[in-house]
């Protein structure tokens, strides 16, 4: 009798978290997640999936796939997504805000100190070991992402087509995951077993549990997610003017040619076609930033994005590293770190206010969907490929880390980034393998390998490459 009420104990949901319990589990979050989107997506998934169970396995990627499909950042917009799903508007904003804001406030400090003291060797030392760190936490959780999506061979062809996709072709992130939908929804017809979404069962072939969010739909206490034309309304009449307002603004005070003016509207731009993250969209950036605008200098442009690594919260922070130099260098009159810190707040507005607009707007309808089969199969499928194009992510990254010279090499229609063998950094090897070990044998947590791996990059920055 004990045992058993024991067990009945250990698998009983928890209770619904108070909007003030959460808000302290979304804040771990927003400081702890580091390494890109694979990365925060697995520390969500551990957080609130595994530990906590607020949310089941299957409504958890429900929610991912509907956030991949968005442009912008598709683990901030999870985090409001899930935070909605629990506490209505309130805890979405909660979720969505501190995601971004300790990044944010990094990367402002950061900027501060690349445009002050950027030719101090000890600062760049510093970074160097963190990058090597970094890359070892894709690669640690692209593996607990894909342990996960991977349920089969359909699945497996599908991850590894989309890698080969964007590696060797170069092909469109959009294309990619369009194409895995249409694989999907047409599979779903053909081979359902394949395409399903893998039935009810965990990885175990045990049921999946429920988790709170799943039973308080079952209770009827989230009515807020039945899609509604009316609700509908009252988001776009209040988002749309919370986002493009202040653009609107600083081009009737400030005209056409004032850079936060330019910063704005650019930048909202951005928040529309930024499919596939900050990698996709920064060569479209550094084009724009370098040759359009001449808001900084190509080399300053791997810069920002070597900081955005090394910062939590979403990777396209790099965009508020451009807006700080921009605004730093064209002044207009203000002080320059004023100008800056202006720019880049800016920056930061215009690039996340559509993902709040874009979850309020749209979840409800995923929801109402979630019982669909051929949309689920699509969104599996997309799953699938997205654990592709982490791969590729931490390939490309995994290059530029560990080799100081990387270059195109166009075989016919293939135009895959090879390394120069010879360049290859010996000292963010050593890094990087030795960040592998304590994450993946050793168990360490993110914050003491990040740590560790920063203070070894001051000492082997010392010794040549």
């Amino acid at each position: 009798m004990t045992a058993a009420t024991n067990e009945g104990a250990a698998t009983a949901p928890p209770a619904t978290p108070s909007l003030a319990e959460a808000t302290r589990v979304w804040l771990r979050v927003g400081l702890l997640s580091f390494g890109g989107p694979a990365g925060q997506i697995a520390l969500m998934h551990k957080e609130l999936v595994e530990d906590r169970r607020w949310i089941g396995e299957r409504r958890f990627l429900h929610a991912l796939n509907y956030c991949m499909l968005l442009p912008g950042p598709e683990a901030q917009q999870l985090a409001t997504y899930i935070g909605w799903l629990m506490h209505r508007t309130a805890g979405g904003l909660i979720a969505g805000l501190l995601f971004i804001l300790p990044g944010a406030l990094v990367m402002w400090g950061l900027s501060l100190l690349y445009v002050l003291y950027r030719q101090i060797p000890l600062v760049d030392a510093a970074f160097f070991g963190v990058k090597a760190a970094v890359l070892a936490v894709v690669i640690e959780a692209g593996l607990r992402i894909s342990r996960r999506a991977l349920k089969n061979r359909a699945m497996i062809a599908i991850a590894v087509a989309a890698f080969l996709a964007l590696f060797l072709f170069k092909a469109p992130f959009p294309l990619v995951i369009l194409g895995a939908g249409l694989i999907g929804w047409l599979g779903q017809r053909w081979a359902p077993a394949l395409f399903g979404g893998g039935g009810h069962a965990g990885q175990d072939g045990a049921p999946e549990f429920k988790g709170v969010v799943d039973l308080m739909f079952e209770r009827g206490e989230l009515s807020h997610a039945e899609p509604s034309a009316a609700r509908a309304l009252k988001v776009l009449a209040l988002w749309l003017p919370l986002w493009l307002g202040p653009v609107a603004l600083l081009w009737l005070s400030g005209g056409a040619g004032s850079v936060f003016a330019q910063i704005g509207t650019f930048f909202s731009a951005m928040a529309v076609v930024t499919f596939g993250g900050a990698y996709a969209v920064l060569a479209y950036v550094a084009q724009a930033a370098v040759d359009g605008y001449g808001w900084l200098f190509a080399g300053e442009m791997v810069d920002g994005l070597g900081l955005a690594e090394t910062t939590p919260g979403p990777l396209i922070l790099v965009l508020q590293f451009v807006g700080f130099v921009a605004a730093w260098r064209a002044h207009g009159g203000l002080d320059p770190l004023v100008a800056g810190s202006l720019g880049g707040l800016l920056t930061v507005w215009v690039t996340f206010a559509p993902c709040f607009l874009w979850i309020f707007l749209g979840a409800p309808y995923i929801e109402a969907l979630r019982g669909n089969r051929a949309l689920s199969a699509g969104l599996t499928a997309i799953t699938a490929a997205v654990v592709g194009v982490i791969a590729n992510l931490a390939l490309w990254f995994g290059l530029h880390v560990l080799f100081r010279v990387v270059q195109p090499v166009v075989i016919g229609p293939l135009a895959p980034d090879l390394p120069v063998l010879a360049s290859l950094d010996w000292r963010a090897a050593v890094l990087a393998v030795a960040a592998m070990i304590a994450l993946l044998r050793l168990k360490l947590g993110m914050i003491p390998v990040l740590a560790g791996c920063a203070a070894a990059g001051i000492v082997l920055a010392r010794l040549p490459a």
